[in-house]
């Protein structure tokens, strides 16, 4: 087991697809072949369990056997991040604890999304909490729209040892900015702005964590790359050519719209877990047009 501060939350990490059967179970061959071809891409850390992954769907025992196999897969190559999304501190340790005994390297860990509202010392405590308890890096999944992780809060929360990054999300490039700005120079911050992922690399972001990636990660790697080598010629061609896709799977049921894409390009991972439900003949047109836009498919 890695310790806390030496897994490098850098560059493009995709949020794995959880393939299931038509039975809504486990598909464990498919997620196998997924995570190989995320490998033999050249992605740079694999994260399971997440929104993407339908990480909010999962008993503890299954996020557990998905990250078992993620890190069976990766064999240290790469860091393996599993997400926790639930909605107090006794499951969010459940769902930790399992990971951690599956090998999992880091956790990536939204706040809770239920209806009521904890205080900023309620948050402090609940990150605190899963850190100790655990002794895992985490990364805060700063994505539910009426618990958001603040610039300021963040501050704080860097005092934290076991806080190793943020994974700002949202839609709001403003926000990551803010974050860039608050805590870039403690913590990597890792943009999931699926549409900005290049003004978020020109502007600090370290990598990504984002469906975008998981739809198309050969070419969010060539962008990433290009930022890095000053290229903003080329990583311009890359977004202007991603941006239909994300226009096509980035909606409401996105899991289940990732899911069509990834069927489409000839690797089925089963359907979304209910009560999401396959998308209907519009959005499949919807989105083939942008995956052959974006030369992922032939006409």
């Amino acid at each position: 087991m890695k310790g806390v501060g030496v897994v490098k939350i850098e560059g493009i990490m995709p949020p794995v697809l959880t393939p299931f059967k038509e039975d809504e179970e486990l598909d464990e061959k498919a997620l196998k072949k997924e995570l190989k071809y995320f490998l033999q891409v050249g992605v740079h850390g694999l994260t399971v369990c997440g929104s993407t992954g339908e990480g909010y769907a999962l008993t503890s025992e299954e996020v557990g056997r998905v990250t078992k196999i993620a890190v069976g897969e990766a064999k240290g190559k790469v860091p393996v991040i599993t997400g926790v999304i639930t909605d107090s501190t006794k499951t969010a340790l459940m769902h930790a604890k399992k990971a951690k005994e599956a090998g999992a390297d880091a956790l990536m860990v939204t706040p809770v999304h239920y209806v009521f509202l904890p205080t900023s010392e309620g948050l402090y405590d609940y990150f605190k909490r899963i850190g100790e308890e655990t002794r895992l890096p985490i990364i805060i999944y700063n994505v539910i729209p009426w618990v958001t992780v603040s610039a300021d809060l963040a501050k704080k929360l860097t005092e934290i040892k076991y806080i190793k990054g943020i994974k700002q999300s949202g839609g709001d490039i403003h926000g990551l900015a803010d974050m860039v700005r608050a805590v870039g120079d403690k913590i990597p911050i890792m943009t999931a702005i699926d549409d900005m992922l290049l003004p978020s690399f020109v502007i600090g972001a370290k990598g990504a964590i984002a469906a975008i990636c998981t739809v198309a990660p050969k070419q969010c790697i060539q962008l990433y790359e290009s930022v890095k080598k000053g290229d903003l010629k080329n990583a311009a061609s890359i977004h202007h050519k991603l941006l239909p896709v994300w226009r096509a799977v980035g909606k409401g049921d996105m899991p289940a719209r990732a899911k069509e894409a990834f069927a489409q390009m000839g690797m089925p991972v089963g359907p979304a877990r209910s009560p999401l439900i396959p998308v209907n003949e519009a959005a499949k047109k919807e989105i083939h047009a942008a995956l052959v836009e974006a030369g992922l498919l032939k006409k």
